[in-house]
């Protein structure tokens, strides 16, 4: 097994995907080697595992913050639309807020 392989797991912007698959592929190696008797494979394996689940946290923190900001610039855009009685940029900051509380809700920490 290759020692890059765990370290290739995180290039550029974090992946939930890519975070899966590399969890899941780090386990897989890692049973091999437990069933061969290969303790590179097992060390290999348990790395990867444990990129991938960085990687996949990290992508799951990073779209949790973007509903974040997209609920406080959607609330503002409401709230200045209301007063303004711009309907249109009140209707869509009410969008955006909801959009972001959604991404919020499919990224929430368990």
């Amino acid at each position: 097994m290759s020692d890059s392989s765990a370290s290739n797991t995180f290039n550029g912007e974090p992946s939930k995907v890519n975070g899966q698959f590399h969890s899941v592929k780090g386990t897989v190696v890692e049973a091999i080697g437990n069933t061969t008797g290969a303790t590179s494979w097992v060390d290999s394996g348990k790395q990867e595992h444990a990129a991938g689940e960085a990687e996949y946290n990290a992508a799951q923190a990073k779209a949790w913050v973007e509903g974040a900001a997209d609920r406080v610039t959607g609330r503002k855009d409401a709230i200045v639309g209301a007063i303004t009685g711009d309907r249109t940029q009140e209707a869509k900051g009410n969008l955006r807020h909801d959009k972001g509380q959604a991404q919020q809700e499919a990224n929430k920490f368990s």
